[in-house]
């Protein structure tokens, strides 16, 4: 198996395997989406709120705003479930206050945590507005958890694989231009002077088959190559996307492992 990152950032990395089989990227998606650990605020304790909202409705975008998650941050945190204390303690969560008076909007970064390394991830996420001396005081518990309790624990916003695309010419046939005008993304374009399709940008081909289609002598055909994909996670800031897949492969040896082992017993 073979892997080649295309494109990379902060928030978003592109890759292609190949020579790997669909169970085993079909996995990494959802371990990656499902079983990666992430902070999230899951706990609200509202001593006051003046505002127009209603307390669930700001406990619901408190739960949704990023939590800085990466490794460094979250390490030594316990999950919730594995702590020996009744709630919640600083071995298994972290804590957030906010205190504010209006009139003005209160932003994620009016969230204070007791740990300087975990806060939310951008400043500028509204919560709420308050009016002319309305309060809102509150203290917001941060837990580890996983995206298939809850979609606020997902590491990943986008998470997904497709089959590496195909484009093959008949050159038996005549050219037929009008397949190459048929594209929504450009990928094809008519070289009339050398009496050819040429292909373009490949891999932004989303194999929608509008060219087969369009093309009246079956002179293009589209398909995939069954074992080479095109990978795409994109985070919310919380976790690097890299961090995600590694994680993501380690747990996903752990479960060979166990496999492995309970196989042999």
């Amino acid at each position: 198996m073979e892997i080649e990152v295309k494109n990379k950032d902060e928030n978003e990395i592109t890759f292609i395997i190949r020579d790997a089989e669909v169970p085993l990227v079909n996995a990494i998606r959802r371990i990656a989406m499902m079983e990666v650990p992430k902070l999230a605020i899951e706990d609200v304790n509202i001593v006051q709120n003046d505002s127009a909202m209603f307390n669930e409705v700001l406990a619901h975008r408190l739960g949704l705003t990023p939590i800085v998650s990466d490794i460094a941050a979250i390490e030594g945190l316990n999950l919730a479930d594995e702590c020996d204390c009744e709630d919640y303690c600083p071995s298994c969560s972290v804590s957030f206050t906010l205190n504010k008076t209006g009139p003005g909007i209160v932003y994620s970064k009016d969230l204070s945590s007791t740990d300087s390394t975990i806060k939310s991830v951008y400043d500028t996420i509204p919560l709420l507005k308050l009016k002319n001396d309305e309060n809102v005081e509150l203290e917001a518990v941060a837990k580890i958890g996983f995206g298939k309790d809850h979609a606020k624990w997902m590491p990943t916003t986008v998470c997904s694989y497709k089959q590496y695309p195909k484009i093959t010419f008949n050159e038996d046939k005549e050219v037929d231009y009008g397949c190459a005008e048929a594209c929504p993304r450009g990928i094809l374009k008519a070289d009339k002077r050398s009496k050819k399709i040429k292909v373009q940008n490949l891999e932004n081909c989303s194999m929608c088959k509008s060219c087969f289609r369009a093309s009246e002598n079956g002179y293009i055909d589209v398909g995939f190559e069954p074992n080479n994909f095109i990978f795409r996670i994109e985070t919310d800031g919380a976790m690097p996307p890299e961090e995600v897949l590694l994680k993501a492969c380690e747990i996903l040896g752990e479960k060979a492992d166990k496999f492995i082992k309970f196989s042999k017993e």
